[in-house]
């Protein structure tokens, strides 16, 4: 087994930064070639406790950011006026862009991917969406679907 040192996230060995240990074969003809991962030479080691000294600290600051921002979407309400049927359903739908445009109207500019909706709501009502802002951040804002007059 050889020591690497990974440069980006692999499935099923690590995540970018990590020291993993592989077969030979592998890190020699697969990961240092195609750019995964570069050897752990003693220099390298040394680099990575550099960078991962800063990255806990970048890190700790985005974190605080972010839970400074959930603070702001817990209380938040949304209210989408639009077209329905009789029966409560709609004529469309809203999306995680509808919800991302409508957060920004609010002052809060978020990428609509960060909006996790596993489908497009379809029907009137009051759903909970949550909003991606950190691995461990994920607070919910309520978003009313309510029929247009």
């Amino acid at each position: 087994m050889v020591q690497i040192i990974l440069k980006q996230d692999v499935d099923a060995l690590g995540r970018a930064g990590e020291l993993v240990d592989v077969k030979p074969g592998y890190a020699r003809n697969y990961l240092i070639p195609g750019g995964f991962a570069l050897e752990a030479t003693e220099g390298s080691r040394r680099q990575l406790a550099e960078v991962s000294r800063q990255s806990s600290g970048n890190a700790e600051r985005e974190r605080t950011r972010a839970e400074e921002i959930a603070a702001t979407l817990e209380g938040l309400s949304l209210t989408f006026k639009v077209r329905a049927g009789e029966e409560g359903r709609l004529f469309g739908s809203v999306t995680t862009a509808d919800i991302a445009e409508k957060l920004a109207e609010q002052g809060l500019e978020l990428d609509r991917r960060d909006v996790l909706l596993d489908e497009p709501i379809k029907e009137l009502g009051t759903f909970r969406v949550a909003v991606n802002l950190h691995a461990d951040v994920r607070p919910e804002v309520s978003v009313w679907i309510v029929a247009d007059a």
